[in-house]
């Protein structure tokens, strides 16, 4: 159903009229100082691409880089990290293989079922579409300033808070309200993966900048020009098709070109939808943000 015709999260195989196969896999080298909440980021982040496709993960297999040179302690709780966070997903770490290298990378391998006909997809999203974000951007320039060794405590632990959280509860909400437009927001940024799904889904992503949720040292950094490569490599590939309100600086920019780990999910919830979908997410305890609109056109066009 989903493979490499299609910029979606995961590859999809139909089982049956009511259950396919979601697949896909993740990693990446350390984005925070810590061994645990590395390995439980890494985790999330793979496990996230099952709930942006409106599945349910079940199975995962490790992979691992690691330095010959790594003390035990620190391989053992990058696994633990990992391993501690597929639980809470219910999800079981079967196995899984490790390679050398001269640093460490680690992710997962996942598996998951998805009902055909309740699938999101990038290529889902309506005209008229509220555009909704579960989690707040800023994770690439704040874990950018940890690496720099420049980031306050207390913007470290709020980082790690978030990307640590599983994108289930966010997914569970996009199925039950029989959502169809969805992603999550990663490596290429709100920008890149909008773009997307602005393309797939032959339509114009309006987006109030003012709407934006951030972390709360990413602004501060942002005006340092505290940015991973990333944002830049983003910004080259798609910023042509972006259309910035003047009023917007440079730096406020760069954010939405900002690539994320483990990032929130992006959805398109129909507007006679979205207050009963707020509701629902509040009783949750999952934050939701309204941050623009799906419209006729074509790329994306950000507002003050």
């Amino acid at each position: 159903m989903v493979g490499l015709a299609t910029p979606d999260d995961a590859a999809v195989w139909r089982l049956s009229e009511d259950k396919a196969i979601v697949v896909t896999t993740d990693f990446f080298t350390p984005v925070v100082d810590t061994p645990y909440e590395y390995g439980a980021i890494a985790a999330a982040n793979s496990l996230s691409d099952i709930y942006a496709m409106g599945g349910q993960p079940f199975l995962a297999l490790n992979i691992a880089a690691l330095p010959d040179n790594l003390p035990v302690e620190i391989s053992t709780e990058i696994l633990r990290g990992g391993a501690e966070k597929a639980r809470e997903a219910g999800v079981v770490i079967a196995g899984g293989h490790t390679v050398k290298d001269k640093e460490p990378k680690y992710g997962l391998v996942v598996i998951g079922f998805v009902d055909p006909r309740k699938m999101l997809s990038k290529g889902g999203l309506q005209i008229g579409d509220a555009l909704v974000l579960t989690k707040p951007l800023g994770g690439g320039v704040t874990t950018t300033a940890i690496k720099q060794e420049k980031a306050a405590e207390s913007h470290i632990k709020e980082a790690i808070e978030w990307m640590s959280r599983l994108n289930k509860t966010a997914g569970q909400l996009a199925v039950e309200f029989d959502l169809r437009g969805g992603t999550d927001i990663t490596g290429f940024g709100l920008l890149g993966h909008g773009l997307e799904m602005a393309d797939d889904s032959r339509v114009l992503l309006h987006i109030e900048n003012s709407q934006l949720p951030f972390l709360s040292g990413a602004r501060s950094y942002a005006e340092q020009g505290i940015f991973p490569s990333g944002a830049f490599d983003n910004k080259k590939h798609v910023g042509d098709r972006v259309r910035f309100d003047e009023k917007i600086n440079e730096p406020a920019q760069m954010l939405l070109f900002d690539p994320q780990t483990s990032g929130g999910l992006l959805l398109g919830v129909p507007q006679f939808k979205l207050e009963s979908f707020k509701k629902r997410a509040e009783e949750l305890n999952q934050p939701v943000w309204v941050i623009g609109e799906v419209r006729t056109g074509n790329g994306i066009e950000v507002r003050s």
